[in-house]
């Protein structure tokens, strides 16, 4: 079983990407009145709990309108 600190590296960046893209689409989410599919509190409970990228990407390929 490989040591966590062996595994760091990797899962430092991968986090940091996570949090930022988390935030990212709450800040779109909340400032934005119209979307896709689906209201402001449905994607606010997709991005969060979903949180490790499933929740964001799916908001922004599914859930963002069109400009």
């Amino acid at each position: 079983m490989p040591d966590i600190n062996e595994m760091l590296p990797f899962i430092i960046p991968l986090a940091i990407a996570e949090i930022i893209l988390l935030a990212y689409t709450l800040y779109h989410i909340l400032t934005h009145r119209t979307y896709r599919h689906g209201s402001r509190t449905l994607w606010i409970i997709i991005a969060i709990i979903g949180m490790q990228f499933i929740g964001p990407i799916l908001y922004f390929l599914l859930g963002k309108e069109e400009n």
